[in-house]
This record gives C-alpha cells, structure tokens and sequence, in this order.
C-alpha cells in the first residue's frame, strides 16, 4: 500500500513512478483518510485549479462534470457544467455518476450529501495555497491517475519557467525592487492575506509584496496601510479594471505611486486567481510587466537564442519542401513558429506586406506574454530579423506574419472536389480585440491576432490571389458570426467582424491556372469552407469557444457575471443575494430557462440593431417565465435588478427569472417560519 500525505512535498517527489501502485491511501486537506482501489474513471471537479491539472497531466478524459468557472484549458469546453464554483448542484453531480468529486473546504453541503446519499463516492479536498502545494498535488494525482510521466513534465515545466525568471532578476538589487500589491474586491480596496500564494507569485517574479499582519484568501486594505505600502505596481484581473477606475480614484488613494505613473496591469483571471498548471507562465508575464526595461536588455539574457527542437506537420503539396513548427528560445522564453518552406520560389500576396515576389518560405510566428513588451519596445522590423537570425532564414525571401496565439493551437483545414484541394493553416484568438467593423474603434496596433495562410495545388494569378482576400474575409466573418464572437469594445450590443489585426498570406501556388476565387466560384467555395472550419477550430483550442458553449460562458463573453448582477435594497433585505445568486445558477442549469435566456440575447441583438420593433409577445414570455419560476400567477413583475448598461430584453429577462425565484424563495421562508 503506498501512503502519501499533502503536508510534505519531499514525500511527494521522493516517490518514483515504481514506487506507487493501488490501492494508494493519503490524507486530503480537510483530514480525510481516503484510499482508492483503481484508478478513477469517473471525476466531477468543483475546482478550477484541480480540473487544469487533471488535463495537464493527461488525465482529463476522466472529467465529466465541471463548473462554469472552468475555462482552461479548451478540453473544458464541451463538459457537463454542475454550476457555479460557489453553489454547484447536488442534482447535476449525481447525474455525472462520480466516483470521486474534488471540492473545496466551502462545499459541505455536497460533502455531507454524498456521505448519505452517494457513500462509494469519495469527496476529495486538495488545497493549492503554495508552489510546493502545486507540486504535491500534481504528484499526487499523477499516480492517482496512473499519469506519472505526465506530472513529472508538467512540474519541470512550471520549475523550468520559474528557474528561468530566478536567474533574469538575480541581478536587479534588492534597493530597486518593486512594491507590487494584487488588487481585489469591489466596494473596498482589499488583497490577499500575508499567506497567499499570489503574495508568493509576487515575490517569485521579483516584486516586493504587502505584509499586513493578515492572512486569509482576501483581506480589506485601510488608506493608512495602502499610503504606508505606497504600491510602484498594481494588478488585477477582470473586473478589478472597475476599480481602478472607480475607488483608486479617491482623495488619498490615488495619491500612491503606482495610480501617478499608471502601472497598473491587467492579467487574465484564470492565470491570477489560482495556482495551477500555468503558474511558472503567469509569474513570467508578472515579471516582466515589472521589470520591462530590465527583460529588454539583452545583457540581462540567461539563455542563448536558438531552436530547441521541431514538430513537422502533413501538407501534401507538390511545391511544398517541408512544412514545421520551431520550437525556439527567444529572449529566455519558448517561441513557436510554423515554417512552410517551398521548393520553389513562390509569389505571395501578404495583408501585412503586401504583394512579393521570390519568397521560399512563409510562415507564422507565436510569442509568449512575457516578450510582448520587448517586440512592441523594439518594433515589428527588429522583431522580424531577430526571428529570421534565431531560425536561420533568409529575411529576403521569407514572408511572416506574427501572433500571440499560441502555435500549438494551429488549426490545418483540407477541403478538395475533383483534383483541386485547398489548404488553410489558421492561428486564432479572440478574447482581447476583437471588434465590429463600422461600430468599434481601435486605439493600438498588435500584428495578427487571426492569423491565416492560403495554400493551393493550383497556380493564383494576382487577380485570384487578391480576390482570395475577400473570400477568405467573409468566410472568417461567418465563423466569428455562428460562434457568437462578441466585440471587446461594445460586448453587450455586438458580435465581432474580426480582430482589427488580423492578417492572411495567400501563396501563389503551382499547377492549373485559376483567375476566379470569388464566393461563386468552385476555387470560392473551396477557400471559404477551407477557413471557416479553420477558425472555428483554431477559435476553439485557443479560446475553448464553441457554439454549444454554456449560457455562462454567453454571459460572460458580454462581460455579465451572476455575482456582478445587482438587485433593489428591498429584495437584498428580504432575501439576499447570498441566496438569490446561487439560486440564480441552479436556474439557469435547467434547459428550460437557458433556452429562454440564449433566446433573449439572441433577440437581444436583433432588437438593438432595429430588426424587432415590437417587444409585446417577448414581455408576455419574460411575465410567463416569472410564473414558471414563481409557480403561481404574478399580475406583473415589477423591476427588481438595478438598471445598468445591459440592453434592455437582456435586463427584462434576467429581471424576470430573478423576480420568479425571489417569490420562490420568500414562499420558502414563509413556509419555514410556519413550521
């Protein structure tokens, strides 16, 4: 029998892999002495950071039910949403048939309701409050799921990538280290406690984090301890951009060195808010947000540049002499670049360079995070011949495009009838600009957030290749369109058109000769099917969007959360939102209601664009909704969810279902007191 115990990481990683074998008996975080006979087929995950790891590892075919707070990775997409992180449904759990449910210390009642109801399932808790927490955690689960190698390189890659930055600011003195503070809350300035791990991510990136004497996942922060402290950086994620712009807007509270210089950053919540697979990446990005002149220097550079190693990839084309992914380092962090090299020299037509002549390879390059600021500081031509140098190509006859996206998410499409086949090679991410033409304006240039190249067996005249830009235009249109992409600049009124930075190369080519790519021609239809199952795909490993997404994830494309929804003073004494919120999310795990809800903000846009005129029949349904919910008759349902800048069917509908469950809800109380 092999025994682990969470509290001592050294246990952990002296295990080897021959070392364990079932059954396996540890203790989890809530004193908890489980032992399992086999390895776990059947998993519900009420943790975010837990879920990742578990898809890391390899083992993320074993999920089966997750809540709406999991986004990454993409594998998420597509599981059995159980609700919010803070309220999940007990009736959806049990539906996923688990033999083990991951939860954290605040889910009792799902403990003590699988205890009576469910008692061959285990409710594991497993806390991540350190980075040796994070490398037990993933050792542990490793060998629970039989996915031992898979843990093993998870941990060297998150150990890699924080070795890496150990070394980048051994150099920065400890008299010019930053005071960096992680902004939280909403109605007050509050931060983690003393004890925290994003204290921890901090310091690990080189910064200089609070110590307030208080520990816990959140404290308050008073305006003598915030003066004291003095921030030089302030971060945040998501809605915390709210506050900046609100409460550090105060007398006294601007006054800090961090609102008078404007270093405030804003990272991704799902990289912030935890510690899971991607903390090596997130401490990277934090410290060069710190330190960006510093990551700049190239005598401040720990690793030589240079190709680490290459993953070729399948396009069956005759003038195509290999087509790859590099895997290179680049200003100390891992760069991917797809290569397609010709046999031939090729004429290419390029959005970001227009039209050349003699290329021999095209390509597409992927930079992390962390040397963003270093190519925006040094410029696109600097950018492209260090890349050019670090691969060993010829600038003169190479023709890039370059993107954030990650290359590892690359989506290659083939479509063909008769002897013509059309390929097209896709990278794609939308959660940071996308925007509607006509409607959104852009204020920064970032090359190629949609990135496509366009390859054919047939020989393009330049009248092909340029209209080959408008089909493909349209077809990535369509697929932000059936995805529902929404704008980051306008989320609530519309969906996206593009990027503003997206960019496509369409090669030339050899074979017969084609002079028609237009929608209705056969090369057309060919080109625009061939993109548009591209960057759906690409979307989807990107971004984890697809069109079967939960009415969670719709919510939040438009920025509307449950716990940022707002009801009357009237209903928060009478009920409380404490109630109303987590009875919200049950809800809305009823097919009926998210049908009714998709429904709204599908006529949501429609009305906001003129298209619906008259609202009559919509209100009767918001009114019968209400009833459903209430379970009796309502002679009309008055407003009870504080106006914002929701369109109005969006309100009225999430108004309804509010007012529906506060009758239900004050129906619940009432009959408690009569008992």
């Amino acid at each position: 029998m092999a025994i682990l115990s969470l509290a001592v990481f050294l246990a952990c990683l002296a295990c080897t892999a021959s070392a364990f074998s079932f059954p396996i008996t540890f203790t989890d975080d809530m004193g908890e002495r489980i032992t399992l006979l086999q390895r776990p087929e059947r998993v519900v995950s009420l943790v975010p950071a837990i879920t990742e790891i578990l898809c890391g590892i390899g083992a993320g075919e074993t999920v089966r039910g997750i809540t709406y707070h999991d986004t990454y990775p993409a594998e998420t997409e597509g599981k059995t949403v159980v609700g919010g992180f803070f309220a999940p449904s007990l009736a959806m759990i049990e539906r996923c048939n688990p033999q083990i449910i991951f939860a954290a210390d605040i889910h009792d009642a799902i403990r003590k309701g699988f205890a009576q109801n469910h008692p061959t399932c285990r409710v594991i808790t497993l806390s991540i409050s350190s980075l040796s927490d994070l490398y037990a955690t993933i050792t542990l689960l490793g060998n629970v799921f039989e996915r031992k190698d898979g843990a093993q390189l998870l941990i060297h890659d998150i150990t890699s990538d924080i070795e890496v930055i150990s070394r980048k600011i051994a150099s920065i003195p400890p008299s010019e280290r930053k005071r960096v503070i992680r902004l939280m809350g909403r109605s007050e300035i509050m931060t983690p406690g003393d004890d925290s791990f994003q204290n921890e991510y901090i310091r690990l990136a080189g910064g200089i984090p609070p110590v307030l004497g208080k520990t816990g996942h959140i404290v308050p922060v008073s305006l003598a301890e915030w003066k004291g402290f003095n921030p030089q950086v302030i971060y945040g994620c998501g809605q915390d951009r709210h506050t900046t712009q609100g409460l550090l807007n105060r007398p006294g509270w601007r006054d800090v060195e961090a609102i008078k210089t404007k270093n405030i950053h804003m990272f991704p919540c799902d990289l912030t808010c935890r510690m899971s697979t991607r903390a090596g990446a997130f401490v990277s990005s934090l410290a060069a947000a710190l330190y960006p002149e510093h990551f700049s220097n190239p005598k401040e550079q720990v690793l030589r540049d240079g190709i680490r190693s290459s993953r070729l990839l399948d396009i069956d084309l005759d003038y195509i002499h290999q087509a790859r992914i590099d895997y290179s380092f680049i200003h100390d962090f891992m760069n991917k670049t797809l290569v397609v090299a010709f046999r031939e020299p090729m004429e290419i037509i390029s959005t970001l360079e227009g039209p050349r002549k003699e290329i021999d390879v095209v390509g597409n390059h992927s930079s992390p995070p962390p040397c963003w600021g270093i190519e925006h500081a040094r410029g696109l031509d600097h950018t492209r011949k260090h890349l050019f140098d670090t691969l060993g190509l010829d600038g003169g006859g190479a023709a890039f495009l370059f993107t954030g996206a990650d290359m590892d998410h690359l989506a290659i499409e083939r479509t063909s009838f008769g002897d013509r086949v059309v390929y097209a090679l896709v990278t794609a991410g939308v959660k940071g600009n996308a925007m509607r033409a006509s409607c959104d304006g852009g204020s920064y240039y970032e090359p190629g957030t949609i990135n496509i190249i366009l390859m054919t067996n047939t020989k393009l005249t330049p009248r092909a290749m340029t209209r080959v830009l408008i089909t493909a235009t349209e077809a990535k249109t369509a697929a932000l369109g059936d995805l529902d992409i929404r704008s980051s600049y306008t989320p609530l009124s519309n969906q996206a058109t593009g990027t503003g930075t997206d960019n496509i190369i369409v090669v030339s080519g050899s074979g017969a000769r084609i002079d028609n790519t237009g929608g209705h021609s056969k090369m057309g239809t060919l080109i625009s099917q061939a993109v548009y199952r591209a960057v759906c795909r690409a979307i989807q490993r990107q971004n984890g969007l697809v069109t079967g997404r939960s009415v969670f994830a719709r919510l939040e494309d438009r920025k509307i959360t449950i716990g940022g929804l707002a009801v009357s003073e009237e209903v928060e004494r009478d009920i409380g939102a404490n109630r109303l919120k987590p009875a919200l999310e049950q809800l809305l795990l009823d097919e009926r209601y998210t049908g009714f809800l998709c429904c709204a903000l599908s006529i949501s846009d429609d009305y906001q664009r003129g298209l619906v005129k008259g609202m009559d029949a919509f209100n009767r349904w918001c009114h019968a909704m209400a009833e459903g919910v209430a379970g009796k008759t309502i002679p009309a349902v008055p407003t009870i969810l504080v106006p914002d800048e929701k369109p109005p069917v969006i309100h009225h509908a999430l108004n309804s279902l509010l007012y529906g469950l506060s009758l239900r809800l004050q129906k619940s109380n009432d009959d408690q007191t009569r008992q």
